[in-house]
């Protein structure tokens, strides 16, 4: 969603958050708190104050956000707190303050923020290792890239067997067509903040990066208790796993119940988009 030209930045903000869809898929764990956000950006407020005001609603047994167990262990700062010449995710990691611009790109990092506090920490603590052993190069390394992929385009899949196994052999019309009503047991949550930025215009090729290795949903218990979702992930990521590259592709939009063009079965017939896998 491009933000209207001219004006207050804040107010401009304001409206483009007014006009997201809270009811899609994609953003419906943020959806209680839409109203709230909207209220504060459109009073003036910037986008750090207004993360900050949600943030401290959480408290350490429940919290306004769904799997949001606790407060997340940062403070939102204007763009202008990050020193010239330091690294954003170093900068982070030593004084725990998270720089934010006026935009919907940072707006979703610091929702993200608050509904995966472990997980979001773990990635900053990566990070912040990444750059402690090889500085901050002009190239990333493995590492990093992966990191960085996660942490801005990522999704979580948990979903019975199958499901996985027609992902991953990347076998399209199995996966949402003939498999389809085992998506109804399967669950998927978007992590990454680029690509909720993205999802605020959706279009068909927009493709998630989704995380291998999630917990099974068949078990008993799996990932019922607020959090638990964010801290086993949190407790799943290392740097060896990340250098594999452990993502698959997903097309978040031919999600059965997440578009409605995807009813019709044609719509899954765009090779350019539904790409088999490469031999």
């Amino acid at each position: 969603m491009s933000l209207p030209a001219g004006g207050n930045t804040v107010v401009t903000l304001a409206a483009a958050v007014a006009a997201l869809d809270w009811q899609q898929p994609w953003l419906a764990p943020w959806r209680a708190e839409a109203a709230g956000l909207q209220a504060q950006l459109a009073a003036g407020q910037s986008v750090a104050a207004a993360l900050n005001a949600l943030n401290a609603l959480n408290t350490h047994d429940a919290g306004p956000f769904e799997g949001s167990p606790w407060r997340a262990p940062i403070r939102f700062v204007p763009q202008s707190e990050l020193p010239a010449g330091q690294a954003y995710e170093q900068f982070i990691f030593e004084t725990q303050q998270v720089p934010t611009r006026e935009n919907l790109h940072d707006l979703f990092n610091g929702l993200c923020w608050l509904k995966f506090p472990h997980t979001k920490s773990r990635l900053n603590a990566l990070q912040a290792a990444q750059i402690a052993l090889g500085g901050v190069l002009p190239t990333r390394g493995a590492v990093r890239d992966a990191l960085t992929v996660f942490d801005e385009n990522s999704a979580l899949l948990m979903a019975p067997q199958p499901l996985w196994d027609a992902l991953l052999a990347r076998q399209w019309q199995r996966l949402f067509i003939e498999l389809r009503p085992l998506w109804r047991e399967a669950r998927l949550v978007l992590f990454g903040h680029a690509l909720l930025e993205k999802l605020a215009n959706p279009r068909k090729p927009i493709t998630a990066h989704v995380y291998l290795g999630m917990p099974d949903m068949s078990e008993p218990g799996a990932l019922e208790s607020p959090g638990s979702l964010d801290r086993w992930v949190a407790s799943d990521l290392s740097a060896a796993k990340l250098a594999g590259k452990p993502f698959a592709p997903l097309q978040v939009l031919g999600v059965p119940g997440w578009w409605a063009d995807n009813e019709n079965f044609s719509f899954y017939d765009d090779s350019d988009i539904f790409r088999p896998a490469k031999r």
